[in-house]
Parts: structure tokens; C-alpha cells; sequence
């Protein structure tokens, strides 16, 4: 028989997904399930980008540009112009996706074996693209305690080696909720500017910012460091459009842009509709936002209060994103998001959580930890909430 890859095996299951089985299960034996385990918001599409793909009147679904459309680069980089980060259309190269940007940045900036450092907990898929590339994750761990702040400069510096090439953050943080602040990205900015290496920046939940005294600070905003930042954008979360798969890659640095639109053009292009939907989703009135903003605050501070109410679960309070890290009183959170779906129901329902191991590239690290995303209204998150805990009492004994 043929032997799959080495690669392929070494490929992690995604920790928010490898449970769906179960969960269907569930379902099929007549339990509701919430679903806390994604980031999938149930905020409404803007009407506008729905809109310009019902208008479309292409005849020909032809090839766009391996950039993306000309017209959509131009909106965008306006569009960014008028947040205050310097970015022209030269600037931008339009991708399937964040994932696909990420792909790209790290293709663009290692070779197998080299190595980039990212504070942990991270995104689950990181660990897969780096996998996909031979590229080795080097984490510095966050803690709960901390409230998943920025880890001390020296704990990165000492991890530095010749084979480091990046680091990587996600800002707003998924699965943490961290914003990390102007201090914390001028001391990352100092580092890689020190070590002359890429500061790479995930920065898709940028307008997911709740408290009135914090702010977002890009890495496209910080002076002298133009060759070494690289930032990573998507229309998924912000337009709650994830189904449409279009991100994109920004820098400043041309040498790099050049080569990763030679990885676009292996590709050949991103899809047209969906650049079509996203185009015209630049046009959302500042009100869909204040809207989306007020309500996922208030279903943040609904999650965190209905959490602190159970009997040792630990959680720091989100800045930003729509996700939290929860510590559990329990030895497996694995096993347990698995019998919640299997051998538990309350009143007929039940919750669907993502084990926080798979967010974490260290070893028995984050065991009894959850991520959960607050993108239910807030009676089902309250409802779920008191699903986990009626669960948790049971599971103990």
C-alpha cells in the first residue's frame, strides 16, 4: 500500500472541528446543541455585499488579476488610509482567505527547518501551517493569570537562533481575546528590528475592541520597522462574511511582495464573486459596526459573569476578538467537550466547547482549559453557560 507523507501525519487535527462527529450525533438523538466551539458569528452579512453578487451581471467567470481585482486593492488601501495605516494599493495582495495571507507570509519568509516564535495559546491552524511549510513553532507561553499578556521580551529573545525568521502574533487574540497594547508592539517592533526578523501580524478582529480606554495599534503603524512588518487581513469576521474566503497579505517590504505574488500566481487568482462581496462590503455605513461592536460587548460581559458564576472555572476578561480561554475544574477537557456530546444533556440540550490543547504547540499545556466564542445571543449564552455548569457537577461525580 502507498505510505502517506510524514507531513500529512505530523498535520494536526483542528481542535475546534474534530468534535463535529459528535455533534452530530448529538443532534441526531433529538439534543440542541450550542455551539461555543467556532468563530462563527451569527451576525447578519451587510446587505450590500449580498447585494453586488445578486447584481453581478458577469457572462464570463473569468481570471482575475493574481493580486486580486485592481479596483478592490485601491478601495481597500482607502480604506485602511482612513484608519490612519500608510498603505497604498502596491501594498496589498488579495488572498483565498486569512489562511491562505498566512500561507503566503510564511512561504514567503522560511525555508524547512527554520524556525518562528509565537505566543501561545495561538490560533489552532497556525500549528497546520507551519506543519504545511517544515517550518518549526517555537512558543512562549502565555498564561491565564497574566490575562495572556504579552509574554517578557527576554523570554523571546533567549529563543531567538540562527534558524529563527519570525514572530507571529494574532491582535486581537484568538482564542484569548488579548489586545496587546502600544508598549507591548513597540517592544515586539524593537525585537525584530534588533534580530532583523519578520514581525508577522494576524490582524482580523481589529475593530473587535470593547473598552472605551483601549485601542488597536497596527504593525503597519510603527516607524522603522517598514521592511520587517508583514500584517494579515480578512473580510470573514469583520463583515461576518467567513464563508467567503478572501483575505488578504500587506507589507511594505517590496522584495517580499514580489515573492509572495509568485506564490499567488501558482495559485493563479482569488475567487471573483467573493471579491466582488467584499468590494462592496468596504461600503457598510459605520452603523453596522456600532451595532455589531455594542452587541458583542454586551454578550462578552454577559459570558464573563455567567463563567465567574461556576464553581472553579477560571477566565480573564477579553480586550478584544470574540473568544475567551476558560480553566476548568477538570483533569481532560478533551475527554469532557467529547461526553458533553456523547453522554450529557440538560433539558434536552446540550454545549459544543473547543479543547484549548490544540491552541497550544507545547506539550500537556492548556489540558483543562476551553476556548469559547461568544457569537450566540446572549439568552443561549447565558442558557449554555448554565448547560456547562449543571454538566461540570455531573461529570465530578
Amino acid at each position: 500500500m502507498p505510505k502517506i507523507s510524514n507531513k500529512g501525519q505530523q498535520m494536526p487535527e483542528s481542535p475546534i472541528r474534530k468534535l463535529v462527529p459528535y455533534s452530530e450525533m448529538a443532534k441526531k438523538n433529538g439534543h440542541k446543541v450550542y455551539h461555543l466551539n467556532i468563530g462563527q458569528p451569527d451576525i447578519k452579512t451587510p446587505e450590500v455585499a449580498i447585494k453586488a453578487v445578486k447584481n453581478s451581471d458577469i457572462e464570463i467567470l473569468e481570471y482575475s488579476h493574481s493580486a486580486g481585482f485592481d479596483s478592490y486593492r485601491t478601495k481597500l488601501a482607502s480604506s485602511y488610509q482612513k484608519i490612519g495605516l500608510p498603505i497604498n494599493k502596491e501594498d496589498i495582495i488579495i488572498t483565498t482567505g486569512g489562511s491562505e495571507a498566512l500561507l503566503f507570509a510564511i512561504g514567503s519568509t522560511m525555508d524547512a527547518g527554520d524556525e518562528i516564535i509565537i505566543p501561545e495559546p495561538f490560533y489552532a491552524n497556525y500549528n497546520g501551517f507551519a506543519t504545511a511549510s517544515g517550518v518549526k513553532v517555537i512558543p512562549v507561553i502565555s498564561t491565564l493569570e497574566q490575562g495572556f499578556s504579552l509574554p517578557p521580551i527576554a523570554d523571546f529573545e533567549k529563543l531567538i537562533t540562527s534558524k529563527t525568521k519570525a514572530i507571529l502574533i494574532c491582535n486581537p487574540g484568538n482564542p484569548t481575546g488579548y489586545l496587546y497594547s502600544e508598549s507591548e508592539i513597540n517592544q515586539l517592533a524593537e525585537l525584530v528590528k534588533k534580530h532583523d526578523l519578520f514581525l508577522i501580524a494576524d490582524e482580523v478582529y481589529r475593530e473587535f475592541v470593547y473598552d472605551d480606554n483601549a485601542k488597536h495599534y497596527s504593525v503597519m503603524n510603527i516607524p522603522g520597522i517598514e521592511e520587517n512588518a508583514i500584517m494579515i487581513d480578512s473580510v470573514s469576521k469583520r463583515y461576518s462574511m467567513c464563508g467567503a474566503r478572501i483575505g488578504c497579505i500587506v507589507s511594505k517590504n517590496k522584495e517580499l511582495m514580489s515573492t509572495a505574488l509568485k506564490f499567488a500566481q501558482a495559485r493563479l487568482s482569488p475567487p471573483t464573486y467573493e471579491q466582488i462581496a467584499s468590494e462592496a462590503a468596504l461600503e457598510t455605513p459605520q452603523s453596522y459596526f456600532d451595532e455589531v461592536i455594542t452587541e458583542y460587548k454586551e454578550r462578552r460581559d454577559t459570558l464573563i459573569t455567567e463563567l465567574n458564576k461556576i464553581p472553579g472555572v477560571k477566565v480573564a476578561t477579553p480586550k478584544g476578538a470574540f473568544y475567551c480561554i476558560a480553566q476548568l475544574p477538570v483533569n481532560d477537557a478533551d475527554d469532557f467537550a467529547q461526553w458533553l456530546l456523547e453522554n450529557f444533556n440538560f433539558n434536552g440540550e446540550t454545549v459544543m466547547v473547543a479543547p484549548a490543547a490544540g491552541f497550544y504547540s507545547s506539550p500537556n499545556v492548556g489540558k483543562n482549559e476551553v476556548r469559547i466564542a461568544y457569537v450566540l445571543k446572549k439568552e443561549d449564552l447565558i442558557k449554555s453557560v448554565q448547560i456547562l455548569g449543571e454538566a461540570l457537577k455531573v461529570y465530578n461525580n
